[in-house]
């Protein structure tokens, strides 16, 4: 039984997990979003109660 014998897929096993930390790590590290993040101020907005009558 071909399957059971671990040679071919121990390689592609192994082949596999090398692209996978080799080169696709750099290729995500080196994505860059196009927007910078700006932190806001922690200054609370200010708030104002409605004067509409509810009658």
């Amino acid at each position: 039984m071909p399957q059971l014998d671990p040679a071919p897929w121990f390689a592609t096993l192994l082949l596999s997990w090398l692209v996978f930390l080799t080169i696709i790590p750099p290729k995500i590290m080196s994505h860059q979003f196009p927007n910078e993040f700006s932190p806001q101020g922690t200054k609370k907005p200010q708030t104002e109660s409605w004067t509409w009558p509810w009658y």
